[in-house]
């Protein structure tokens, strides 16, 4: 498993609700060039985005992912459905005064050929739940409300 984690000048609602509109991912995750709801009901379990990530040599590779929890304020899990790595897991929220702290966790067990690939494929993951630290300056700078 890896995880990141930082500390948002954000309610735990305000980040919990920017986070599971998956379309706002363009906006803090480097390398995302869209994202829009392909399925279900956006803000609740079962919805389903399709992800393009800037790939490889630049080419386009799917990222899609079903949100498979959510609580309100307290964590969204997802399971990727797309790409050579499908790993699972989610943002969890506690509460610090009027901060928010937030943790961003994925787990991957590779299989077969994969399993080769297992180091580069966490360092990838961990370089993933990073990108944590650009939605602290998203949500800091502008105040998402």
């Amino acid at each position: 498993m890896v995880e990141h984690e930082v500390l948002v000048h954000c309610d735990a609602m305000t980040v919990y609700s920017y986070l599971l509109d998956g379309t706002n991912l363009p906006q803090w995750r480097e390398g995302v060039r869209s994202c829009h709801l392909s399925a279900g009901v956006a803000g609740g379990a079962g919805a389903r985005y399709q992800v393009l990530l800037t790939g490889p040599g630049g080419r386009a590779v799917a990222g899609d992912f079903e949100v498979t929890r959510a609580r309100p304020g307290a964590e969204i899990e997802m399971n990727i459905l797309a790409g050579p790595v499908r790993p699972k897991g989610g943002y969890y929220f506690s509460t610090e005064g009027n901060n928010t702290r937030v943790r961003y966790a994925l787990e991957y067990h590779p299989r077969g050929l994969m399993s080769l690939f297992g180091g580069a494929v966490q360092r990838g993951l961990k370089t993933e739940v990073e990108q944590l630290s650009r939605l602290k300056d998203v949500l800091d700078r502008h105040q998402v409300r």
